[in-house]
C-alpha cells in the first residue's frame, strides 16, 4: 500500500481498519461490536527482508453480505494467486481480478495498490488489483526472482476512498459501504509462485 501521506510514519506497529475503513486504519481503544469486520494489515522486517501479509476478520456473527464481501475479496487474492505464472504481463492478472469483482457487484480500490517488496517494504512495480489504459503503460511480466505483494481491496459500493480523520492516515469509502482487504507476499518462481506468508 502506498500512501500520499509520507511525512511523518505510521503511528502504530500494524493497520488495523474497521467497517468502512480501506487502509490505514490506526488502532485505539475503540470496541469491536458483534457484527463488525476488522482488516489487519502487518509488515515484518527480517534478516534484512520484509514481509506484508492482511487479512479481513469478522466479529462475531456478521450479516450475509458483510461474510459475502469478505469471501469475494479472499477468492479475488486466490484467482490472483492461481493465475501468476512466469512470463504473464501483471495487467492479464488484473484484469481477472477486476472481473471478478465488478461480477459480483462489488468495486476495486484503484487509489491504493500493491507493490514489489524485499529490503525495503515498498519498492517497484506497482501491483494494481484493475487494469486500465493508464495502469497498462506500467505493466510489467511476471519474472522468476521478483517479489509482490499482491492485496485486493474490495468495497461493498463505490471505489471511491476519501481521507477519515484528521491523523492523515485512515482512508474510508466515500459511500460508507464495507470494506475487505486480503494480502500475501508472493515469490515469483521458474515453475510458479511461493507464497512467503502463508503461515509455514
Amino acid at each position: 500500500m502506498r500512501t500520499a501521506n509520507t511525512k511523518f510514519p505510521f503511528p502504530a506497529a500494524i493497520c488495523a481498519s474497521v467497517n468502512d475503513e480501506v487502509v490505514h486504519g490506526i488502532p485505539n481503544e475503540r470496541v469491536l461490536r458483534e457484527g463488525d469486520v476488522i482488516s489487519v494489515d502487518c509488515g515484518v522486517r527480517l534478516k534484512g527482508y520484509c514481509g506484508d501479509a492482511a487479512r479481513t476478520y469478522p466479529v462475531g456473527r456478521i450479516t450475509p453480505g458483510a461474510r459475502r464481501l469478505l469471501d469475494v475479496t479472499l477468492a479475488t487474492l486466490g484467482l490472483a494467486l492461481s493465475e501468476i505464472k512466469p512470463g504473464r504481463l501483471w495487467s492479464e492478472v488484473a484484469g481477472l481480478m477486476q472481473r471478478y469483482v465488478e461480477s459480483q457487484g462489488y468495486s476495486v480500490v484503484r487509489e491504493f495498490v500493491g507493490h514489489g517488496i524485499g529490503q525495503e517494504m515498498h519498492e517497484e512495480p506497482k501491483v494494481p488489483n484493475y487494469t486500465d489504459r493508464e495502469q497498462r503503460k506500467q505493466d510489467f511480466v511476471l519474472e522468476p526472482g521478483l517479489v509482490i505483494a499482491v492485496e485486493p481491496m474490495v468495497n461493498a459500493g463505490t471505489r471511491h476512498v476519501k481521507l477519515g480523520d484528521s491523523t492523515g492516515w485512515p482512508q474510508v469509502t466515500k459511500d460508507g459501504s464495507l470494506s475487505a482487504h486480503f494480502e500475501h507476499t508472493v515469490a515469483i518462481t521458474p515453475t510458479g509462485i511461493d507464497v512467503l506468508t502463508d503461515g509455514r
